[in-house]
């Protein structure tokens, strides 16, 4: 293997630049056109009738879509290219805009939900392959992670830049939505409409891709690989305790968390202004996502002070979450909730590095792809079930009492990270 260079944007030829400049660019449009509708989502649903239970049950669908069809469609970009699977994707996202647009019913929603889901299985992955094989060929033996650096930094800026004007939207023209029969919160989706249509623009005339051999029977493959995909990974996590562990406590974390990065704009809207509470809500959300983002760059420096014991630094960091979850829901206006909040997405941040880190260390190569694919189906069925016991939870009591629930979840989860310090050690040895 040849050794790779030290990465220099100024060093690279002239269309190594470019690919890069392209793909921040597509990054950055993509999930701009996501983030102006992550904000207001909750708010959304909410406004047209929809009670916590029934949010819930929609987000459930989206897990468990997301679930069914990223493994059959996993190597689907593999077999008939990255360019055209990423293009079908965006259409299932204008497909899910347009149906949300376009109902109040239910029903309706749950279908828009599950083409969310859809485009969410089929862009897994995809440019991102195409983005590395294309640079190594521009560039190659230098190294890629730098690459890769941008792009993702151009994603998390689109996804900030959407929220906020996602929720700016609501408060400066919601009044003319609402004067020709829609939802104050329609604008937003109707902005993220028109942008993820410049999505599929730029895709189209940027994203240069040599055509692949045609495969009819690739999809085919796909779903008829599931089972034994499935199974695979399931003995593999059997025989191996400690992974059973991490992948137990990793469906506890999400059980308690996801309802809480879904339902936390209903709660906190009441706290605010009426005037400008799309605005802020927005703006937060924006924070959240960089809060993760600095979390995750203190999870080394918080790996150290447990002596690099990433089961150890989990455990301490689901504690932590369980014990900032409480405090936010027990938060009674804006300024308190904001602290408690940012404190809480600094600290799903951290626990991102030690978990992928110990289930890296457990498995080869060639179980990698098998073993991944077993952790977003478990995190995707902990995700939809934390939601629909939480909306469930939300209705009959309270939405803070929903969270306190959850925070159960975490403290479970960090009590199987400290069995997970021990199975390690064993292992260690």
């Amino acid at each position: 293997m040849a050794t790779e260079t030290e990465f220099s944007f100024a060093a690279l030829t002239g269309s190594a630049r470019r690919h890069i400049r392209v793909f921040q660019m597509h990054q950055f449009l993509d999930r701009f056109a996501m983030g102006l509708t992550v904000a207001v989502v909750a708010l959304a649903l909410t406004d047209r009738g929809l009670d916590l239970f029934q949010i819930s049950l929609l987000f459930g669908v989206y897990s468990l879509t997301t679930m069914a069809m990223e493994l059959p469609f996993g190597g689907l970009a593999d077999s008939i290219g990255r360019k055209p699977v990423f293009l079908t994707a965006v259409v299932a996202s204008l497909i899910s805009l347009a149906l949300f647009l376009s109902t109040s019913d239910f029903y309706v929603l749950a279908l828009s939900f599950a083409f969310i889901g859809f485009g969410r299985a089929l862009r897994s992955g995809t440019l991102d392959a195409w983005f590395v094989e294309t640079f190594k060929a521009a560039a190659p033996n230098v190294d890629v992670q730098p690459a890769l650096a941008k792009a993702q930094w151009a994603n998390a800026v689109g996804l900030a830049s959407g929220a906020v004007l996602g929720g700016l939207l609501p408060d400066i023209l919601g009044s003319v939505a609402e004067s020709i029969g829609f939802s104050i919160y329609d604008v937003s989706y109707a902005a993220s409409f028109g942008v993820m249509l410049g999505v599929f623009a730029f895709t189209l005339l940027t994203i240069v891709e040599k055509p692949r051999p045609k495969n009819p029977g690739a999809l085919r493959q796909g779903f008829a690989s599931v089972p034994k995909v499935i199974k695979d990974a399931g003995l593999l996590a059997l025989k191996h305790p400690a992974l059973s562990t991490l992948l137990a406590a990793l469906a506890f974390f999400l059980m308690a968390t996801n309802p809480v990065e879904v339902t936390w704009p209903t709660f906190a809207k009441p706290m605010l202004d009426e005037g400008y509470a799309n605005t802020v809500i927005g703006a937060l959300t924006a924070t959240y996502f960089f809060s993760i983002a600095f979390g995750a760059s203190l999870s080394p420096y918080v790996s150290q002070i447990f002596k690099r014991q990433h089961a150890m630094t989990l455990a301490a960091t689901f504690a932590c979450l369980a014990g900032a979850q409480i405090a936010l829901a027990l938060q009674g206006n804006i300024l308190g909730f904001v602290t408690v909040f940012i404190l809480y997405a600094v600290f799903l941040g951290v626990s991102e590095t030690p978990a992928s880190s110990i289930l890296h260390r457990c498995v080869e190569d060639r179980q990698r792809s098998t073993m991944l694919s077993l952790r977003s189906l478990i995190q995707q069925l902990g995700a939809a079930l934390g939601l629909v016991l939480a909306g469930t939870v939300a209705e009959i009591y309270s939405t803070p009492i929903a969270w306190i629930v959850g925070a159960v979840f975490l403290f479970i989860a960090a009590i199987l990270s400290l069995v997970l310090v021990k199975q390690l050690a064993v292992e260690s040895r």
